[in-house]
């Protein structure tokens, strides 16, 4: 007896050089379904405002490649978190303005970093973040969602621990219109054990219960370059870090990450993604031979 499943939606964070409308093809090229892209310089505060045309390039392009979905990261700059007056009223605005630009080029997720409490504490940084998600909500587009990534934890960020993500969403005026992204270095970085079957299992778990898969907006696919708890962010190519190829085999064989756009930010370049891509089609094949039998 065989069964079906959705395939993972799988892609990558691409360039957008030369225009936000080439990257559609660069997913194309790498064999995605969906891909990543800024939608501005992330280390600028200010960013070029998009056209008409040029929305309408990247739209039509968008539908020529046959990609299921584009979702956007917002400028690494912000601090929805910040204790200083000023860079926190800055960081809401440009984080208004990431969201205007998602709904100019169709883009519904805007995936972004909780922000660090620089010594204000973990409980008044989440009260921080969920009233700049508050205003966010109430003033920007209604057809953007934005997405919590968890973090590392480097530093002062918060955003490392389910709890973090929990608090915040309690918190929040509109959590209907809050999702999440889960990064696999990040977690496994910030102590989460996703190498073992017993830790991805525990870990899964938590997040369940949690936060919730309903919740779930993107996933990072990601190795990590350096061991479990290090609370450092740094990414390894699939199957050369800690994380092995075991790790994503897991994920690729989980139908609650079905219909999730799943995105490599690994350094492997152009062509390392297609050979990854491929390599996790494999991994997600190799359930599908053993549910045929």
């Amino acid at each position: 007896m065989s069964f079906r499943r959705p395939r993972k939606l799988l892609g990558a964070h691409v360039s957008t050089q030369g225009g936000l409308e080439k990257a559609p093809s660069r997913g194309v090229e790498i064999g995605a379904d969906v891909i990543q892209v800024f939608t501005r310089n992330q280390l600028q505060w200010e960013g070029r405002p998009i056209g008409d045309d040029e929305a309408a390039a990247f739209r039509a392009s968008i539908r020529a490649s046959g990609l299921r979905e584009a979702i956007t990261h917002a400028n690494y700059l912000l601090n929805l978190a910040s204790p200083d007056p000023v860079a926190l009223r800055r960081s809401r605005l440009a984080f208004l303005a990431d969201m205007q630009r998602c709904h100019d080029l169709g883009i519904r997720v805007l995936v972004f970093h909780p922000g660090a409490h620089l010594g204000s504490g973990e409980a008044a940084a989440i009260r921080t973040v969920a009233g700049s998600l508050d205003l966010a909500i109430a003033e920007g587009p209604g057809d953007v969602d934005p997405a919590i990534e968890v973090t590392a934890g480097q530093g002062t960020c918060i955003g490392h621990r389910f709890e973090h993500v929990l608090a915040i969403l309690d918190a929040v005026r509109r959590p209907e219109r809050i999702g999440v992204c889960l990064d696999t270095c990040h977690l496994y970085a910030a102590g989460y054990d996703l190498a073992t079957d017993a830790g991805y299992a525990e870990t899964m778990a938590a997040f369940r219960r949690l936060v919730g898969f309903r919740r779930l907006r993107a996933v990072h696919l990601n190795d990590a370059r350096m061991p479990r708890g290090s609370r450092v962010d740094r990414h390894a190519a699939i199957g050369k870090g800690y994380l092995r190829a075991a790790t994503f085999r897991r994920l690729m064989r989980d139908p609650r990450f079905d219909g999730v756009p799943m995105v490599l930010e690994t350094p492997s370049g152009m062509a390392g993604w297609k050979r990854e891509i491929a390599r996790l089609r494999r991994l997600e094949g190799d359930q599908r031979r053993r549910g045929s039998r």
